[in-house]
């Protein structure tokens, strides 16, 4: 027994140490750092809220979301108000040298349009925030990577967005908005008019277009992808108020066992059509016409070229992306856009007399919208009113400069976007309101500075899929112009709100009279 006392000690020191070091740890993580962070952006001139212990400023920030998100507002307020009230409220309070606490992390907002062309031109040194686990479920892929990876995954990317590939995928979304317009000229045939919330359609229509355009024949699949991707959507929503307890996404909440499920199921999908199409391409059965064909050929070409490519996981991660960026943004974009046009019928009769000059009842073609000026006009107002992502994220992995300021690692820069794109110092007073106009000599003069209207992002970075994106909304308001007039139903309640993206949080009624 006297022999083993001097390893029991041994054990017992080592023990104390590891729980010492620990402990310093965290409070060096919860304490330490974010006080020294706080005195260094207040000496710079920063203000906020004093930190509070883990939390921060984050149980405020989810409580006035979770507050203004059913609110209605006016069509005429500022729709910034109420996307971003925390945010618009801590930048009322301390001016626009502000920042907030993300748990022990600041996160100083970026509005100077000088100060963002900065972050968005140097993603070497500014970095994109890799998504947390919750994000990273339904995200990741190329929005997140960084540095190397990020050049070498972006040109195998590149391929799949060029104008012509895109150009050879129009007859998919001229399927897509075809039916989708059949369903609601059955609705509207018999008394000529009929009220339809929209906006659930537009969401299916988006879905069918990106099944249809990124996985073609596989397109019953990729449809289910889709509806788990929506729900997941859901699920973030109820999962976000435990995101700031450490192991939080490992509570046996029926949330949490949802979310795991649908990962797994979306898992066996992709990764079930990925080795299809791989087998087909071996044997040379099959076009590579679909979003996931010109990447798997653009992955071989780098592998062959390099010796090193993605492998099967990253390209299921970029699929993931695919169907969440690429749906999300357009419905959004185009459910504003008829909201805009409903309240504004003068911009609505130019627009549909610019499709019926280029197309009359023909079906839409490439060419012809890319020179739809007013659309283009209309559609970049709303983004600029509605952008897609409330607000942007950066982080500085390392000590850095902006400007003249010297920033410790660790850091977050927020860019408030939807904020940017109404302040009255860039846009004028008339910020709030939709006038396509701004556009009509196009974007550099309708802004002070590139990098005030960001809805796509900006610099190196910028939305690989934006005119994916864009040859879709044109596509499809050319073809609603073309068979009806909209108007605004009186049961239409205005309330924008970012579940992830903008979106009108009681749908979109709108009356649709058939031409």
């Amino acid at each position: 027994m006297e022999e083993s006392s001097p390893i029991l000690s041994g054990i017992a020191v080592v023990a104390v140490t590891v729980v010492a070091i620990i402990s310093m740890k965290v409070v060096r993580w919860l304490w330490l750092r974010p006080k020294m962070y706080e005195k260094f952006l207040k000496d710079q001139g920063y203000h906020a809220n004093s930190y509070r212990i883990l939390r921060g400023d984050m149980l405020d920030f989810a409580a006035m979301a979770q507050e203004n998100r059913p609110k209605q507002i006016k069509l005429a307020d500022n729709v910034s108000f109420h996307a971003l009230p925390y945010i618009h409220s801590i930048i009322k309070k301390y001016g626009k040298r502000a920042f907030i606490w993300f748990g022990p992390t600041p996160s100083i907002q970026v509005i100077d349009p000088e100060q963002i062309r900065e972050i968005m031109s140097k993603p070497s040194i500014f970095h994109k925030m890799h998504p947390n686990p919750l994000g990273d479920m339904i995200l990741g892929g190329l929005i997140s990577s960084e540095d190397a990876k990020w050049s070498r995954d972006r040109k195998i990317m590149n391929p799949a967005f060029h104008l012509e590939k895109l150009k050879r995928m129009l007859p998919a979304i001229h399927q897509s908005c075809d039916e989708m317009i059949r369903k609601w000229e059955t609705l509207v045939l018999k008394v000529g008019s009929a009220e339809i919330d929209v906006w659930p359609s537009l969401e299916d229509l988006s879905g069918d277009v990106i099944s249809r355009t990124a996985f073609g024949s596989n397109y019953e699949e990729g449809r289910r992808i889709f509806i788990l991707q929506k729900e997941q959507v859901e699920l973030t929503l109820q999962l976000m108020k435990f995101v700031v307890f450490p192991g939080w996404r490992y509570l046996p909440i029926k949330a949490n066992k949802r979310m795991n499920a649908i990962c797994r199921e979306i898992q066996i999908l992709l990764r079930g059509i990925i080795s299809k199409r791989q087998k087909a391409m071996e044997v040379g059965e099959v076009e590579n016409d679909d979003l996931l064909g010109i990447l798997l050929k653009s992955n071989s070409e780098e592998i062959q070229e390099s010796g090193i490519g993605m492998n099967i996981e990253e390209v299921m991660k970029e699929c993931k992306l695919f169907y969440f960026a690429g749906s999300e943004t357009t419905s959004n974009l185009l459910v504003w856009t008829l909201i805009m046009l409903s309240t504004h019928p003068e911009w609505q009769t130019r627009a549909r007399e610019e499709v019926l000059q280029a197309f009359g009842s023909k079906k839409p073609d490439f060419d012809g919208l890319n020179h739809l000026k007013i659309v283009t006009m209309v559609l970049q107002e709303v983004l600029r009113l509605y952008p897609p992502a409330s607000m942007l994220t950066r982080s500085v992995p390392k000590d850095a400069k902006l400007g003249n300021i010297s920033l410790p690692a660790g850091i977050i820069f927020t860019i408030p976007v939807i904020l940017l794109h109404h302040d009255p110092e860039i846009w004028g007073k008339d910020s709030n309101e939709f006038k396509p106009e701004r556009f009509s000599e196009g974007i550099s003069s309708a802004t002070k500075g590139k990098f005030s209207y960001i809805p796509f992002g900006g610099g190196p970075r910028i939305c690989i899929g934006q005119n994916f994106a864009l040859v879709e909304a044109k596509m499809a308001l050319s073809m609603m112009l073309q068979r009806f007039q909209f108007q605004l139903s009186p049961s239409y309640v205005h309330a924008p709100f970012p579940i992830l993206t903008l979106q009108p949080q009681h749908g979109a009624p709108l009356i649709l009279r058939r031409l």
